[in-house]
């Protein structure tokens, strides 16, 4: 039995303000640094979701295409 579905629903009041908080915490940071940042982020951001399910389904939205976008970017390098 599914406890709960992702909400795709916006519910950010400024997503511009966010992306703009999410850049800039990545500012000065190398490749090593940035990609460490964000996984604890994933984390901190996981364990306030708290739903496996939901997690699963956030995770397989996230992952859905990227390898034919990355794919397909590369081609027409």
């Amino acid at each position: 039995m599914r406890s709960a579905m992702l909400d795709t629903t916006l519910r950010l009041a400024d997503p511009d303000a966010f992306y703009e908080a999410l850049i800039d915490m990545h500012r000065d940071l190398d490749n090593t640094e940035s990609q460490l940042v964000n996984a604890k982020l994933i984390l901190l951001l996981s364990n306030q979701i708290g739903d496996m399910d939901v997690l699963r389904e956030a995770m397989s939205m996230a992952r859905s295409g990227v390898a034919a976008s990355v794919a397909a970017s590369t081609a027409s390098v």
